[in-house]
């Protein structure tokens, strides 16, 4: 089950199809159409996903800036807020792709960001836990599409053998999130008190406002950048769009990529012995992940550092987990595997973790922490990917794509947002 499809991976010799509307082209055709294809739309949804990753884990940072003594975070108040999100975000990502599917991510992904900007931004001036949970719950409907969307989109444009570099580089926009998140955070929470006397902006309130608001002008960017579909894509010109819309359709024999998803899509996609393989992994993945995200800056604080020391020393990791992932990505698209890749992982994230838990020594922990970041992060892209390559149709690969995250996002609000609590901290064999 590791090896994908042999056919995926081997450079193929493009030929005249049956079809009347088939065209011939170069090699070098594909490529130069492909480069167009990589300077508008992955850096584009790569920024798109970073901001919403930033304005989903931004409340672990906005926690140790005063957040959690301002609002009366006790007991278990912070999980509830994190559990609530990812109560939200499971249940919208199915219907949010089926939206997608009908009005295209040009529209789709860019209103999906204007959303979350907007919670994050009201976020800033929350007065009690109740508005919390309940501007938390809005951002889980406005980010739960964001994930699948982006991927599923990507595959509207990218073949098997190019998707899982392109999902990668996106998806690392959630680990430099963590990195900018915690640069970002110790900035903003510098700037002097400001706003009106009923509503002052302060510390933690900073990084809500700041954050939501930069996410609201890049959405607007984005309706601008990204095209609907290959053949609507006009920078590529009247041959590339042909390129573009062609090749998609000889790599999944798809009839008509305009169809609606209709319920025997669904059934396929959920009864999918590889979906619920790769939606299960993705699973016990994000245990770890979500987690991790939330609780660093809390973590590395009760090491022994200064509020801003731990969201500084935070960024390190993300940015190696970064290029871990982008690195393991193409790596797999070379091999043309992605079983051995995604056990690579997973044994680096379980050393890291009990280094994390067994070690005395804060260097070691440092390190561990690490090994955690690159082996979880880098996984992730290379499992969604995997359930897309074996997906045949857009409206079943579609379904796929949210039911992998959705299952995956089931994990979230179990262990990772019930059992780290501040009131039983800190623990003796993790903190010494």
């Amino acid at each position: 089950m590791d090896k994908m499809n042999p056919e995926v991976f081997e450079k193929e010799e493009v030929r005249q199809d049956e079809t009347p509307n088939s065209i011939e082209w170069t090699e070098e055709e594909e490529r130069r159409m492909r480069w167009k294809l990589d300077l508008r739309i992955v850096p584009t949804v790569f920024f798109l996903f970073l901001l919403c990753y930033i304005d989903r884990t931004n409340i672990g940072n906005a926690r140790i800036a005063g957040m959690q003594t301002d609002l009366n975070l006790t007991g278990y108040r912070f999980n509830w807020a994190l559990s609530i999100f990812y109560f939200a975000y499971v249940f919208v990502e199915i219907p949010s792709n089926l939206v997608l599917k009908i009005v295209g991510g040009k529209i789709w992904i860019p209103t999906l960001v204007i959303g979350f900007g907007i919670v994050s931004l009201c976020t800033a001036f929350v007065k009690n836990y109740a508005g919390l949970l309940a501007l938390r719950f809005f951002l889980g409907i406005c980010e739960g599409g964001v994930l699948p969307g982006i991927a599923f989109y990507l595959s509207t444009f990218y073949r098997r053998k190019e998707l899982l570099f392109r999902v990668s580089i996106m998806i690392m926009g959630s680990s430099l999130a963590g990195a900018f998140g915690g640069l970002l955070a110790a900035a903003l929470t510098q700037i002097p008190d400001w706003g009106t006397s009923s509503a002052v902006i302060h510390t933690w309130r900073n990084i809500f406002f700041f954050e939501g608001l930069v996410s609201v002008l890049a959405a607007f960017l984005g309706l601008w950048i990204l095209p609907n579909s290959p053949g609507s894509a006009k920078f590529l010109g009247e041959r590339g769009r042909q390129i573009a819309a062609e090749r998609m359709h000889r790599e999944y024999k798809e009839a008509d990529a305009t169809e609606k998803v209709r319920a025997r899509h669904v059934k396929q996609a959920l009864l999918s012995v590889h979906g619920t393989l790769c939606a299960g992994m993705f699973f016990f993945l994000n245990i770890g992940l979500a987690s991790f995200s939330v609780f660093l800056p809390t973590i590395l604080r009760d090491l022994g550092y200064t509020a801003i020391q731990a969201q500084l020393r935070s960024v390190a990791p993300y940015v190696c987990a970064c290029a871990m992932g982008i690195a393991i990505a193409y790596c797999s698209d070379r091999a043309g595997v992605r079983g051995p890749f995604i056990f690579g992982c997973a044994c680096t994230s379980a050393i890291g973790y009990i280094i994390l838990v067994a070690s005395d020594s804060a260097v070691a922990k440092y390190a561990a922490v690490f090994l955690s970041a690159m082996g979880m992060f880098a996984a992730g892209p290379i499992i969604i990917s995997w359930g897309l390559n074996n997906s045949a149709g857009p409206s079943v690969r579609s379904v796929t794509s949210a039911y992998i995250v959705a299952t995956g996002n089931c994990a979230p609000p179990l262990p990772s947002g019930r059992i780290f609590h501040s009131w039983r901290q800190p623990i003796p064999w993790v903190t010494r």
